[in-house]
C-alpha cells in the first residue's frame, strides 16, 4: 500500500495534482475537509486498517509536520512517497488571488508557511521523492535531487 505526502505552500497546485493523478486510486486526507486532527487521525486509521492508499493533501512544510504521517505509514507497512511542490512565493500569491471564499488564503498565511518550508529528505523515511512544478498549466514531475 502507498501513503503519499504532499509538501508545499498554499496555491502551489497540490489539490489539482491530486485530482489529476490520484483521485481514482487514493483517498484524500486534507485538513481543508476534515477540519480537526481527531477526524484526520480516525480517517488515517481506517485507511491503515483496510489497506487503502491515501494522499495527505496538506502543506506539510516541515520535517516535524511530516513525521507522524511517515511513522504511522511505516508502522502499517505502507510505502511512503513524497511530492514537493516547487512554487515561487510570488507565483503562489498570484494564483491564490484568483481564489474566492475559504479557498483564498490570507497572504500572511502563505508567507508564514513559506518561511517554515523545509525540503523533504530520504532520511525522514520516504521511500520515493519527487519534485512537482507547473509549466504552461501542466504538471511536470521530476526526479529528486535534494535541491530547490
Amino acid at each position: 500500500m502507498q501513503a503519499i505526502i504532499f509538501c508545499g505552500i498554499q496555491a502551489s497546485g497540490k489539490t489539482s495534482f491530486y485530482k489529476a493523478n490520484f483521485f481514482d486510486t487514493h483517498m484524500r486526507i486534507s485538513m481543508d475537509q476534515l477540519h480537526t486532527r481527531n477526524k484526520e487521525s480516525r480517517f488515517l486509521e481506517v485507511c491503515f486498517s483496510i489497506q487503502q492508499p491515501f494522499v495527505v493533501d496538506n502543506t506539510n512544510p516541515s520535517r516535524a509536520d511530516r513525521e507522524s504521517y511517515i511513522r504511522l505509514a511505516k508502522q502499517h507497512k505502507f510505502k511512503v512517497t513524497g511530492y514537493y511542490f516547487q512554487s515561487a512565493l510570488t507565483t503562489a500569491i498570484q494564483r491564490n488571488s484568483g481564489r474566492s471564499g475559504k479557498a483564498n488564503i490570507p497572504e500572511a498565511g502563505i508567507r508564514g508557511t513559506h518561511k517554515r518550508l523545509e525540503l523533504p529528505a530520504y532520511d525522514e523515511g520516504f521511500d520515493e521523492l519527487y519534485y512537482v512544478a507547473i509549466q504552461d498549466n501542466t504538471f511536470i514531475i521530476k526526479p529528486w535531487n535534494n535541491e530547490i
